[in-house]
């Protein structure tokens, strides 16, 4: 079967709305590293609710992009983990998030010229 995004049909669009959402790109890119404690990834995280966190795991665990293992201790620890197919993701993510790192000064002074010069 051949996808198509532009069609509004196409399960493409709900893919390329997960992938591009904040959450899931930050998780990503510190899952990149190796596995992480839901702890870890909410400390990490700033701003991130618990219940988003979850959210977001849970759909990233669907669309098999991470698996989940829980280690029998008390209370319960759990780990996250890329799969191939997250890490494939990461591989077009990671230059993503480094061109916003490197281009938010300049994003900042055209929306500072934008506002002073309403249309």
């Amino acid at each position: 079967m051949k996808w198509n995004p532009y069609s509004a049909k196409c399960p493409t669009r709900q893919l390329l709305d997960r992938i591009s959402d904040k959450w899931v790109v930050l998780v990503l890119s510190l899952l990149e590293d190796g596995p992480k404690r839901f702890s870890a990834l909410k400390r990490e995280i700033d701003g991130i609710s618990q219940k988003m966190l979850s959210q977001t795991l849970r759909a990233l665990e669907q669309d098999g992009l991470l698996t989940r293992r829980a280690f029998p201790t008390v209370p319960v620890t759990v780990e996250y983990e890329l799969t191939a197919l997250g890490r494939s993701l990461n591989v077009a993510m990671g230059p993503v998030v480094e061109w916003a790192i490197a281009n938010m000064g300049r994003v900042l002074k055209a929306r500072e010229s934008f506002d002073k010069n309403p249309k």
